[in-house]
């Protein structure tokens, strides 16, 4: 069984999803599905280890050899990604069972956990895939299933948003066609080791040119960078609180993911980097959506939105790490991919027991929950002084390699920046902090009570690991760095 690890990944929740149409009673269905993850999760700590220990896996689908055949094959990056999408979604679903009795109507609760189990395999099968097509099937699955996710959101709202999103994601996903389609055309191949081997003896000519233009573009509308982002305030917003906790924790994530795997696996870092030296390009776009996203967020009223527009700025750092495109530049956006998720899972998952409570995220409506909720509102805390960067929090690791990095290459103009951007974070977080402990509480909501411990479970599970990881660094640090000179060709 072992040896079928990463198919098994992808293949049990799957075929759970359409098991939750048998079972169709509510609690049955989320047990159902909490079990599923948490085996994900099992999985792919076993395969992190596996990895970290043996090297990289491949595994042939069906017994075909590669190129003919499809390929899985998980190396540190990889693992890293699917302990990533395996964890957070396995907490985030702990508390889905409470949060959706509020939120969703009773007939619409299998429909939540077919479409969730679907999301997760959608990305398993991205993160794992040796193939570039079965990249774009993959995204297909994941893509449509958060779509709908997000379209059962009680407020109207959440139709726009979810139409505007597939809109977003329609054209992102038929540019990443067409690359893959441009790409076969050349070599004559879809598997991503031989497209590489390949497309040295081709990568100077137009057709490829036009095949990595395609792909990055696609890409970046994937993974909400500015200005490519108008998909993603509205979809977090007003999503189902349990939607938008796993989807700002996992989705831009994967996309990131396939940024660094087109570009160092597949074109090349010379290619990518030399070639079509785009690095300055994301490097103004990433500090633009670091300060354009930080200052649109301290004007809004919904704490859902403040955090999405952060969301758009935390990708700005990734971005910018990647872009100075060092062994330490890549492993600072792959601590940033662990660590973000971990922020934003924990603080979306904290709205979502407010939204439990008093039925709103509106900023004014914060007034006097620090102590009403006092477990509530210090996750909000911990979560925000993580996003800013304060030292012990995760946030802090993953900035300081960042500075590191720009550093290390003579940009010191874009370390001001970056430590200037975080900056703008303290004021946001400073906007709910006051109203939610420096304000009565609203007259008439006297007795708002803390939120159910199904939700503070999950929820202070992921705070608490905000401050682990935040002090002990050794995985996060280890297998990031296993991936980034992995993927530079650095021998340990």
């Amino acid at each position: 069984m072992l040896a079928h690890l990463p198919i098994l990944q992808v293949i049990v929740p799957l075929m759970a999803a359409p098991l939750c149409w048998f079972l169709n009673r509510s609690k049955l269905v989320w047990l159902l599905a909490l079990l599923v993850s948490a085996f994900t999760c099992l999985n792919s700590i076993f395969l992190l280890q596996q990895v970290m220990s043996s090297g990289t896996i491949i595994y042939q689908l069906g017994g075909w050899d590669a190129p003919w055949g499809i390929e899985y094959r998980i190396d540190e990056l990889n693992a890293l990604l699917l302990l990533i999408i395996s964890s957070v979604g396995t907490v985030v679903l702990f508390a889905a069972h409470t949060s959706i009795q509020k939120e969703l109507p009773e007939d619409r609760h299998t429909l939540f956990y077919s479409l969730y189990l679907l999301s997760i395999t959608g990305m398993f099968g991205i993160v794992s895939t040796g193939d570039v097509f079965n990249v774009f099937v993959f995204l297909e699955i994941s893509s449509l299933s958060a779509y709908a996710l997000i379209a059962l959101g009680k407020d109207r709202r959440a139709l726009w948003a979810a139409y505007q999103y597939l809109i977003m994601g329609t054209i992102g996903a038929t540019f990443i066609l067409i690359g893959i389609g441009m790409l076969y055309q050349m070599t004559g191949t879809l598997n991503m080791d031989d497209l590489a081997n390949r497309l040295a003896e081709v990568n100077q000519t137009r057709t490829v040119f036009a095949a990595f233009a395609f792909l990055i573009v696609g890409v970046c509308l994937k993974l909400a960078l500015f200005p490519l982002h108008l998909w993603l305030p509205n979809a977090y917003a007003y999503a189902p609180s349990i939607v938008t906790a796993f989807l700002a924790a996992t989705a831009t994530k994967v996309a990131v993911y396939l940024l660094i795997r087109f570009s160092f696996t597949v074109f090349g870092i010379e290619f990518s980097f030399t070639t079509l030296p785009l690095q300055n390009l994301f490097l103004v776009l990433g500090l633009v959506g670091i300060f354009a996203a930080s200052t649109a967020a301290i004007y809004k009223t919904n704490v859902k939105h403040i955090f999405a527009y952060s969301s758009i700025a935390q990708v700005g750092y990734m971005i910018i790490g990647y872009a100075i495109h060092t062994s330490t530049g890549l492993m600072a956006t792959l601590l940033h991919l662990f660590n973000h998720a971990l922020m934003k899972s924990a603080l979306f998952l904290a709205l979502g027991a407010v939204m439990y409570r008093i039925g709103s995220v509106q900023l004014s409506q914060f007034q006097g929950l620090g102590r009403q909720m006092p477990l509530t509102m210090a996750a909000v805390v911990v979560g925000g002084l993580s996003l800013i960067g304060v030292p012990l929090t995760v946030g802090f690791v993953s900035k300081w390699y960042l500075l590191v990095a720009a550093v290390e290459v003579g940009m010191w103009p874009v370390a001001v920046l970056v430590l200037l951007g975080s900056l703008l974070a303290v004021v946001y977080i400073w906007r709910i902090v006051e109203i939610a402990y420096f304000k009565p509480p609203l007259p008439g909501r006297e007795a708002v009570r803390e939120a159910p411990w199904t939700f503070l479970a999950p929820i202070w599970a992921l705070v608490l690991a905000n401050i682990y990881f935040g002090i002990d660094t050794r995985l996060s640090v280890q297998v990031a760095q296993a991936a980034s000179q992995s993927l530079f060709g650095i021998n340990p």
